[in-house]
């Protein structure tokens, strides 16, 4: 009894007391005493074996997007301290916020709070809700700001200590200075923006279901405007002419042949990034079901009830009455980050601007991934003297092509553009392409600057989706969970302009295809290997990749039985 009595009594400290929890007895038999070691969470981590302490690093992560979750996610290495500073306390898988605009999927179940998805980790990580204002180099800070609208006690501003910071902010909505579009159009990058817009096609339909709206009000009211004809315009408007005609033309029968979508495009075509037959397909159908598409057409202004445009083709102005706007014409820089660029000397660029290991320019510990960044990749021709040096080992001044041999995974690895160049060319490998500039004669820097002149003009900039921004997060955990490793041991390129090699292998983005739902159970997808697949069939492995790659079983679930929901009841159309 006197056993169990101990047994009850030390149950009842070690569950009552969180502390007792992380102690850890080590009893050695032969001694018949033991050593008690006590590990709490700190900015110092133990090491028993010689008695020295380690100081942990500091991580600030700024953002809960695609890139900053994907970094936390995969981030494993136990010698840091993480800290997350957002306005968001929560992941939110944006593909699917066309399908919340329309009730086809409910708000909660595309989100996954952030500390679900950091709290089994190894390792301090610690969540504030507040949104960073300033980046402080010269002392390694960040000072935030909270987004609540009442202090609930405690300050509201604060900053927070870095070693190592990652930017993964993204952007805002692009509205080129375009005058009303930010007091009178509505945005879709995030959770309430696609609330915003449920309500407000409700709204739209109740308010013209009034017996006192004339005819010609109720037809500028049930008017739909979609700006942009990239992905999210184009599955927006297929997403709302589905809700109108599977669900809203049951519920306001009178009203639905009042009702018109509009896509404005400023260029030739939608989907201008996809390829050519997704392209005219989804012209034609967006005509059958009554969809108005109008290219070569610019917004110039944006009132409270008309939108107002230049038609490329004509220069004639065009005023268009109606009821909702939705904005969706790319990506703009936030100010925090638009300030930060002034502060290192990256003015005159769009986005930051980083090297191939996300490493912010001239900021050896701060990085930056996703929309809020671009890649500057080095041009051949920028070090093509550096990398002949570097195969000229003998300073000869001149080489035989097999003399490259020796740096030609370098060269390959380091300057991307080359590898698309053999591609394109339908060249087996590098030496193939000094050997078809200048056969088997000795080259020499003019000579190899020759044969390398036109690889450049491949270099292109990734684009700013969820797919990249999750790569790079991904990447950027591996690096940080190898970081000790491969400073003893670097795996990456040469270093042409200096000796040895980089710690790491540079970024490389593998695209996995992109889809473009088009309404109707009908989806085009285009896939590596220039493969193209349209129809219904396309529209179920839309659904199976989409479910896959929620970030947790409980969103997947939800998603899932929302779908199904749909299918069986239809949207729901309650104003909440």
């Amino acid at each position: 009894m006197s056993g169990f009595g101990f047994y009850h009594r030390f149950s009842k400290a070690y569950y009552g007391n969180p502390h007792l929890s992380k102690l850890l007895l080590v009893f050695t038999v032969s001694g018949g005493g033991g050593v008690l070691a006590y590990s709490d969470s700190s900015p110092f981590r133990t090491n028993t074996a010689f008695g020295d302490d380690i100081k942990r690093k500091k991580v600030v992560v700024l953002g809960t997007g695609w890139a900053g979750t994907s970094f936390l996610k995969s981030l494993k290495d136990p010698n840091y301290d993480v800290q997350i500073v957002s306005p968001r306390n929560y992941f939110a898988f944006t593909p699917l916020l066309p399908s919340v605009t329309n009730g086809t999927v409910e708000a909660r179940s595309i989100v996954e709070p952030i500390r679900n998805i950091v709290r089994k980790k190894k390792f301090d990580v610690q969540f504030k809700e507040a949104e960073c204002y300033k980046i402080d180099t010269q002392n390694k800070k960040v000072y935030c700001r909270s987004g609540q609208e009442t202090n609930l006690g405690g300050s509201e501003e604060f900053a927070v200590d870095y070693d190592y910071l990652v930017i993964a902010m993204g952007a805002r909505a692009n509205t080129f200075n375009t005058p009303g579009v930010v007091e009178h159009a509505h945005f879709l990058k995030e959770i309430e923006d696609a609330q915003r817009i449920r309500r407000s096609v409700i709204d739209c339909f109740e308010r013209a279901s009034l017996p006192t709206i004339s005819e010609e009000e109720r037809k500028r009211i049930l008017h739909f405007v979609v700006v942009g004809g990239g992905p999210t315009g184009v599955e927006f408007a297929a997403e709302l002419h589905d809700f109108v005609i599977e669900d809203l033309a049951k519920l306001y029968p009178t009203l639905k042949d009042h009702v018109k979508i509009t896509l404005l495009e400023a260029g030739d075509h939608i989907l201008n990034m996809f390829d050519k037959r997704i392209t005219a397909f989804a012209e034609d159908k967006f005509q059958r079901d009554g969809i108005d598409v109008k290219t070569g057409s610019m917004v110039t202004k944006v009132t409270e009830t008309e939108i107002c445009t230049k038609e490329r083709a004509t220069g004639q102005s065009v005023s268009i009455p109606y009821g909702m706007v939705v904005w969706s014409t790319g990506i703009g820089t936030r100010p925090v980050i638009m300030d930060f660029m002034k502060q290192i000397g990256q003015t005159n660029r769009r986005v930051l601007a980083t090297d191939e290991w996300l490493r912010v320019e001239a900021c050896d510990s701060i990085y930056a991934l996703g929309d809020c960044a671009t890649i500057n990749q080095r041009s051949v021709m920028e070090d093509i003297s550096a990398i002949f040096s570097k195969a000229d080992t003998n300073n000869t001044g001149s080489l035989k092509v097999e003399d490259f041999k020796e740096v030609i995974n370098d060269i390959c690895e380091r300057y991307p553009q080359v590898g698309i160049y053999l591609k394109k060319k339908q060249l087996k490998n590098f030496v193939h392409l000094l050997k078809n500039s200048h056969g088997e004669a000795e080259l020499d820097i003019e000579k190899f600057k020759s044969a390398l002149s036109e690889v450049d003009s491949l270099m292109k900039n990734l684009p700013a989706t969820a797919q990249v921004a999750a790569q790079q997060g991904a990447y950027l955990a591996d690096c940080f969970n190898r970081m000790t490793l491969c400073e003893k041991y670097p795996e990456g390129p040469l270093r042409f302009r200096g000796t040895g090699r980089h710690r790491f292998h540079p970024f490389r983005y593998k695209h996995f295809g992109q889809f473009a739902p088009l309404g109707g159970e009908q989806t085009a997808a285009q896939l590596p290997g220039d493969w193209v697949s349209i129809g219904q069939s396309t529209q179920w492995l839309w659904y199976s990749v989409y479910a896959s790659k929620l970030v947790s079983w409980r969103t997947r679930i939800l998603v899932i039985s929302d779908w199904g929901r749909r299918f069986i009841f239809g949207r729901d159309s309650s104003r909440i």
